[in-house]
């Protein structure tokens, strides 16, 4: 087996019904019955304009040697509708791995979900503008090499954290959750109540019943001290 030049054509699959389901539920909510412990590096954000705020699909792992793009080619060839193309890229930022031709073909022929990046992109003039969510670090005129090394559907980490080929990717104008597959049926239970308390307290916050007598109580048991005085330097 040629370990660095692997190309797995078979994932484990969620149930499109629980994958569905996650695109009601904003991505703070899910991290946060997760532990806060799940979002990717903000260096990965969103530079399109989806008209739908939630993108939920499931990962299609692309493992990039740093700057090149001949891996993400071979999942163009392979990927297909309900995926998101997640790519890690050894945290290079010198040059974009795709561009308009190719993101043209994923959109429009290939119909996935969306792409995540743990790189740059090239031609945000016309990217930016489509409704297609596009997650990346940035953007930069610098092309990639094709030479490889690369994997597919491989265990990769991404805005530093673990993706692995079949999770549930979430992400919103926030920017990107993981969702472990074995996981997501708790993971929407919880996230679904916790979403429900959630919007109560947003509708106490404007209407003035919000409780925040919490806060006193965790600066005494944390040891703060308040002092109604003017600090002297």
């Amino acid at each position: 087996m040629s370990v660095g030049k692997r190309i797995y054509l078979k994932r484990r699959m969620p149930d499109p019904e629980l994958v569905k389901a996650f695109e009601t539920i904003p991505a703070s909510n899910v991290a946060d019955v997760m532990g806060r412990n799940c979002a990717m590096n903000p260096r990965i954000h969103l530079v399109s304009s989806p008209k739908k705020q939630m993108m939920s699909g499931v990962a299609y792992t692309v493992k990039a040697r740093g700057g090149d793009n001949l891996a993400l080619h071979a999942a163009l060839n392979l990927a297909g509708e309900g995926d998101v193309i997640v790519v890690s890229n050894e945290e290079d930022s010198t040059r974009s791995l795709i561009g308009e031709v190719m993101m043209s073909y994923l959109r429009y022929t290939k119909k996935i979900v969306g792409i995540v990046l743990d790189g740059p992109i090239r031609d945000i003039d016309e990217i930016g503008k489509w409704d297609f969510p596009v997650y990346c670090t940035g953007t930069t005129p610098g092309g990639p090499y094709k030479e490889g090394p690369g994997e597919i559907n491989v265990p990769i980490a991404c805005g530093g954290v673990s993706v692995m080929p079949g999770d549930i990717i979430l992400a919103d104008p926030d920017g990107v959750i993981v969702i472990p597959q074995k996981d997501a049926s708790t993971i929407l239970k919880d996230a679904l109540a916790f979403q429900a308390a959630d919007e109560a307290k947003a509708i106490a916050a404007r209407n003035g019943t919000a409780k925040r007598d919490w806060v006193e109580k965790s600066l005494k048991e944390k040891g703060f001290e308040i002092i109604d005085g003017i600090y002297e330097p």
